[in-house]
């Protein structure tokens, strides 16, 4: 296989001059995620600068650098890394022949960009390329596309925003041939006046649309028709999937499946199928329909992404299972949904909790909701009738913006309000038995996915 970019090619795509010839297979401007062969980005950021790590990036194997001072190492040196960064994510979407596909949302995108990753590399195996992590702002969006391989068949974009203009400017980089919204709920508001001004930002992706592009818009949205409209103005096709009778893309048939996920029958516009999702929850019965869309838009093989849904694992921070065995004896069930969390995706996963069975108790540990603005008392209060429909036995609501949760589920719930991840810990620590389910789950900074670690690996 050819060398990700060399240095050439490099100082082509950023108007650089290299120092010295070199070849890379990956692309990092972490100084901490470098591999052997990496190009290492030494970007100038307010807190601290890329340059400083170069001799650590170089000891870890990076076999040139982009610079935009002085260095003895391997290196293209250009005026400023950042916009180099942008100018190599460019390049690569250039020179690619790839299928590419865009995906935003208020909730679900990375489950979605993930679980259409695995139907489109089960489809052409070894050929597919996404974001990985939650790559999806003004840096880690070139970035994505920086580490494109060149002979790619599909790619796929997550792209995120927390104020208008941000996503118009990234779907002009990536210029999908497909773009999906996930769904439009209360995220980032803080930022926006209105649900209706989050879905105006979010249509923002469909102005990147190549030429005979297809939009997908979900179909059981209240707004549903701001979005569709939008979408006519830069799309050739525009679909809606959902659950909803009249949806282009829907869920038929949904039964649960052994395990917890379901059985589900999809009508798409020119065939049907049949096939499981793995991940429990309503939620991803939509998104499924989402990523088939996007598999027949992109030329991807429909039967193939059936499999891939059956058998995606749980991720990280979002639906994750961990079976945790205890010192006295059985396990526990632990539900890792710590990554983030907003009014939409709480409301969802405390109903897919309630669906669960265990031979013990239900233990919810609900961390603070970020960026809710004015209304951030209103939403986490509003959670409360949701936590008693999910049967929770003992609610743990961590950090301050809980406290109108922990008021309003009273007497009916028992519940601990604690100040942080590691209060909670205790708490679960002393108080899970065998058989219980505990769901974890909150915006990242409250730091949730320190309690999962300690409780996974059974570290104290």
């Amino acid at each position: 296989m050819s060398p990700l970019w060399t240095s050439e090619e490099i100082a082509q795509a950023t108007g650089g001059t290299a120092a010295a010839s070199f070849d890379v297979s990956g692309v990092a401007f972490d100084s901490r995620e470098v591999e052997p062969g990496h190009l290492f980005i030494a970007m100038k950021g307010e807190a601290t600068d890329g340059h400083r790590f170069l001799d650590k990036a170089f000891a870890a194997g990076a076999a040139g650098a982009l610079v935009s001072e002085d260095s003895a190492h391997p290196n293209v040196r250009v005026a400023d890394t950042t916009a180099a960064l942008n100018d190599l994510g460019r390049a690569a979407r250039a020179r690619t022949a790839a299928r590419i596909c865009g995906v935003t949302g208020s909730v679900g995108k990375t489950g979605t960009k993930e679980a259409l990753y695995a139907a489109l590399d089960r489809s052409a195996p070894g050929t597919a390329h996404r974001s990985v992590k939650s790559y999806n702002n003004h840096t880690g969006v070139p970035l994505s596309l920086a580490r494109m391989p060149r002979e790619t068949r599909f790619g796929v974009f997550e792209m995120g925003m927390n104020h208008a203009g941000e996503l118009a400017a990234l779907t002009r980089i990536v210029r999908p041939h497909v773009a999906i919204i996930t769904a439009i709920a209360p995220a980032h508001r803080e930022f926006f006046a209105s649900d209706a001004d989050i879905a105006e930002a979010k249509a923002e992706i469909f102005q990147g649309l190549e030429e005979g592009g297809t939009a997908l818009v979900p179909f059981d949205s209240a707004h549903r028709d701001l979005l569709e409209t939008r979408a006519r103005r830069h799309a050739d096709r525009v679909l809606t999937f959902g659950l909803g009778q009249g949806a282009d893309i829907r869920a038929r048939d949904v039964v649960g499946a052994p395990g917890g996920g379901s059985l589900v029958t999809a009508i798409l516009p020119e065939s049907e199928l049949t096939f499981t999702i793995s991940q429990p929850g309503t939620h991803w019965v939509s998104n499924a329909m989402a990523v088939l869309g996007a598999v027949e838009a992109l030329g991807g093989d429909l039967a193939a992404a059936g499999l891939a849904l059956a058998d995606m694992p749980g991720l990280k921070g979002r639906g994750e299972r961990h079976r945790i065995a205890l010192a006295g004896g059985g396990e526990a069930l632990l539900i890792d949904e710590s990554y983030n969390a907003n009014p939409a995706s709480m409301r969802a996963t405390l109903a897919t909790f309630a669906t669960l069975k265990p031979s013990g108790r239900r233990i919810a540990v609900l961390g603070g909701m970020k960026e809710l603005g004015a209304e951030s008392e209103a939403f986490h209060a509003g959670l409360a009738g949701r936590v008693e429909a999910a049967c929770v036995d003992y609610a743990i609501l961590v950090g301050e913006e809980m406290r109108p949760l922990a008021k309003a589920l009273g007497q009916n719930v028992k519940t601990a309000h604690v100040g942080s991840a590691a209060a909670a810990t205790e708490i679960v620590r002393d108080e899970v038995r065998a058989g219980d389910a505990i769901l974890v789950k909150g915006s990242n900074s409250i730091g949730l996915a320190a309690l999962v670690e300690a409780l996974a690996s059974g570290k104290s």
